[in-house]
């Protein structure tokens, strides 16, 4: 049984997987359907946090928008996601970063590897 479910999830990978890490800045490019027509719009922030392993991994980007922190999880290999481009590589220490949450300006910032 397990050999079937594996199978049928290594069919929904996608070939090339995004290369990225916590703390990274990126933009991911996103389907949004509206009605019969069909976009893309950008969504740049910071990922907090990447969990899960195979088909169902999912990363979670943040960001501030007027001052309201919004917090988006992606699935890695849906086809919702067009692609994750990354911005700026960060620097940091822990696997999942919830401790940004609670802070706001330059605290909320995360150091860039040079």
């Amino acid at each position: 049984m397990n050999d079937i479910i594996r199978e049928i999830e290594a069919a929904q990978l996608k070939e090339a997987a995004p290369e990225f890490n916590v703390g990274d800045t990126v933009k991911v490019y996103g389907k949004i359907r509206e009605g019969n027509r069909e976009r893309i719009q950008i969504f740049e922030g910071t990922v907090l946090k990447r969990q899960g392993g195979s088909s169902r991994e999912t990363f979670t980007v943040r960001k501030t928008s007027n001052g309201v922190g919004v917090e988006k999880t992606w699935p890695l290999h849906s086809p919702n996601v067009e692609k994750v481009e990354v911005v700026r590589k960060g620097k940091v220490r822990r696997a999942k970063l919830n401790y940004l949450r609670s802070r706001v300006g330059k605290k909320a910032k995360v150091k860039e590897i040079v």
